[in-house]
């Protein structure tokens, strides 16, 4: 019989990622770093905002080179722990392929030792990709997000969707996505939720809200 598959993201759900490249911005190129509804916002000291082309620059530098810098986000790793016994878990992160190695070893040394899957753009293709190759009872996928919830929807609805924003000082400025069955910031929680789907062991409900919206 097919075992439950969890996809889970890694930024903000596993790892704390935000205050520590906000940290690291200040430290290393004083730039002030702001991230609102999912968007960054940097500005240096003389009040220029930093272009779109040199965020994802700066991004590239700090991915993987300071990695290091990154902290677990509690329960997280017994969460996985617990789901992990009866089901397979996938860490699907939007970094670039070479990061991988990097962010394998990251995982580990904070007890979270799964497959990890990299990715660059919407994950509703990735996601349905691993539903092939696994063929699961039932699947989850957890992101912080809204327009990865939104891909996952629209290429395979089936899916259920929890939508997590780990960092506390961003969680209360980001609204619930809508296209995600639920929002749950702490995996305490979340692994309750998570298993009762597990146990269900049934395809998600559409969301009436959006229902026949997608494109």
């Amino acid at each position: 019989m097919s075992r439950p598959l969890l996809i889970c993201d890694c930024d903000e759900v596993l790892l704390h990622m935000v205050r520590h490249f906000g940290v690291w911005l200040r430290e290393h190129h004083d730039i002030a770093f702001d991230a609102t509804e999912g968007r960054f916002a940097m500005t240096r000291a003389d009040g220029s905002v930093v272009p779109g082309e040199e965020m994802w620059t700066l991004l590239d530098h700090f991915f993987p080179a300071e990695m290091s810098r990154q902290t677990l986000v509690p329960h997280a790793r017994e969460a996985l722990e617990r789901l992990g016994a009866g089901a397979d878990i996938v860490v699907l992160t939007n970094l670039g392929d070479h990061c991988r190695d990097a962010r394998i070893a990251q995982l580990a040394a904070h007890g979270i030792p799964h497959r990890v899957e990299c990715n660059q753009g919407g994950k509703g293709t990735p996601v349905a990709r691993l539903i092939a190759e696994y063929r699961p009872s039932v699947t989850v996928f957890v992101d912080d997000l809204p327009t990865h919830h939104e891909s996952v929807a629209k290429h395979v609805p089936e899916v259920h969707r929890l939508h997590m924003v780990s960092e506390p000082d961003l969680a209360p400025r980001v609204s619930p996505a809508p296209h995600a069955h639920a929002r749950i910031d702490d995996w305490r929680e979340a692994a309750e939720w998570i298993a009762a789907r597990f146990a269900a062991g049934m395809p998600a409900e559409p969301i009436p809200s959006i229902e026949g919206a997608q494109p």
